[in-house]
């Protein structure tokens, strides 16, 4: 089996024939192994010219809500948190959070995505008396909040399960629930990054009830632990088929598929394994490309891939346009989590995101976070330098 006959497998593709010819494990990873990135990116462009036609690239005005700091988690990667008792800890008032989101309303956005940490000291009467605040004054806001391990922290606090706890959020106005904190679906990985975090079985079951409960989630990717290809194709599997089943018993799944490598300059992770195997951890250009391509690819039941650009920049998330993206992210109007790891912009002007998209050849649509195109200004001539494609960094 050998990378040229996969790809000349694949080429032959149709949502017809999606069934017979999907992507199998031991294929993926070849194709990870030993496909030329440029053949990679080819093929998983025609694939997404075919899932996704129509020649635009989506994006979302959105805010980025942390609404506490305070965690127990300890995920060595994250810079962000703070243990209980820390001097620095904050949890925002319902009104801090309200103002935020009236700033995200005096530009057009649609939605919030509201995450923090596991915090125990808030009940769940916090959460809920919080999502009907935000509905009651900002109804047109979409509100995409928390993610699977806040989902079971509420639960242990409570008493109650993660299906109650999901289904009295909902009730409260909940749309959503992000898919943060996967990071890698493989045990061994999450061991060593985040023991305290709970199985990959755990994110995947919170995931479960919350689209058989109808709301809206995603699937995220984070890599460079120093995990192997066949790990990165596993997490993908375990996505795969928890989206068929959810499509089938359901009829809802994820919305789309987000990847983005550890960033590893001010964290704990970082420092424990400086100097110490530095070819394995962490992703450069050409390596999250490929994981893009080959993920578009293998992802033959989810229609949407993300191009990362907060942690990639502009110029190498145009590329992933080229390579099997088709969604550009969104603006990130305020953002926390990453750039406590010490990625330096993390926040673009929706001029920025429109002129990136159509200097790579496409035509910028707003969306929701349901991928609802919504009515689009196109005001690229507002961006003082314009942005082109770099070559690729290894």
């Amino acid at each position: 089996m050998s990378w040229q006959s996969i790809l000349e497998r694949q080429a032959s593709w149709s949502q017809a024939t999606a069934a017979s010819l999907r992507l199998t494990v031991d294929e993926a990873v070849v194709l990870y192994d030993e496909a030329p990135l440029h053949a990679l990116m080819q093929a998983a462009h025609q694939r997404r010219m075919q899932m996704v036609p129509g020649g635009y690239v989506t994006y979302l005005v959105d805010r980025n809500i942390n609404y506490t700091n305070v965690c127990t988690i300890n995920c060595q990667f994250c810079s962000f948190y703070r243990p209980p008792g820390h001097d620095e800890t904050y949890t925002q008032t319902y009104e801090e959070i309200s103002n935020r989101v009236r700033e995200l309303e005096a530009i057009g956005g649609s939605r919030i995505l509201m995450q923090g940490g596991v915090n125990p000291a808030l009940p769940i009467t916090w959460y809920l008396d919080l999502l009907r605040y935000l509905r009651q004054h900002h109804p047109s806001i979409a509100l995409d909040c928390f993610s699977p391990i806040e989902i079971e922290g509420v639960a242990e606090v409570c008493g109650l399960t993660t299906l109650e706890v999901l289904s009295s959020f909902k009730e409260s106005g909940m749309h959503g629930l992000p898919g943060g904190g996967a990071e890698m679906l493989v045990e061994s990985v999450r061991k060593d990054v985040s023991p305290k975090k709970g199985s990959p079985t755990n994110w995947l079951k919170v995931m479960e009830e919350a689209q058989s409960l109808g709301l809206t989630t995603s699937a995220t990717n984070v890599i460079g632990f120093g995990e192997s290809n066949g790990d990165r194709i596993e997490h993908m599997n375990q996505l795969r088929m928890l989206q068929e089943r959810s499509l089938n018993n359901h009829g809802n799944g994820f919305t789309s598929f987000i990847a983005w490598p550890v960033q590893l300059e001010v964290n704990s992770f970082g420092r424990r394994n400086r100097g110490q195997n530095k070819h394995e951890l962490g992703a450069g250009s050409s390596e999250y490309l490929r994981h893009v391509a080959v993920a578009r690819l293998f992802f033959d039941n989810i229609d949407h891939i993300q191009a990362s650009w907060p942690t990639m920049g502009l110029p190498i998330a145009q590329m992933a346009l080229l390579g099997g993206a088709d969604d550009a992210g969104s603006t990130m109007m305020e953002e926390n989590v990453v750039s406590a790891s010490g990625t330096t912009k993390v926040e673009a002007q929706e001029a920025e995101l429109q002129l990136a998209i159509s200097r790579a050849g496409f035509v910028p649509k707003r969306r929701n976070s349901d991928y609802e195109l919504l009515e689009t200004e196109l005001n690229t001539a507002s961006v003082s330098q314009p942005v082109a494609p770099t070559p690729m960094q290894s």
